[in-house]
């Protein structure tokens, strides 16, 4: 539980870089902020979602 928690943390100060990024121009912060929200949020959605299941065999 404590890796969705981290991840999910991730996710939310990308989603400020990326804000931040837009309201400053700049393009190469966007790139960067935008897909760390993208990969760090949907490890943490992703990983949310299969924590609660047991793995099939």
């Amino acid at each position: 539980m404590g890796l969705v928690i981290i991840f999910g943390l991730v996710a939310i100060l990308a989603a400020f870089g990326t804000i931040s990024s837009l309201k400053n121009k700049n393009l190469l912060g966007f790139v960067f902020a935008a897909g760390s929200f993208v990969i760090f949020g949907g490890f943490a959605l992703m990983t949310a979602i299969n924590s609660g299941y047991p793995a099939v065999h």
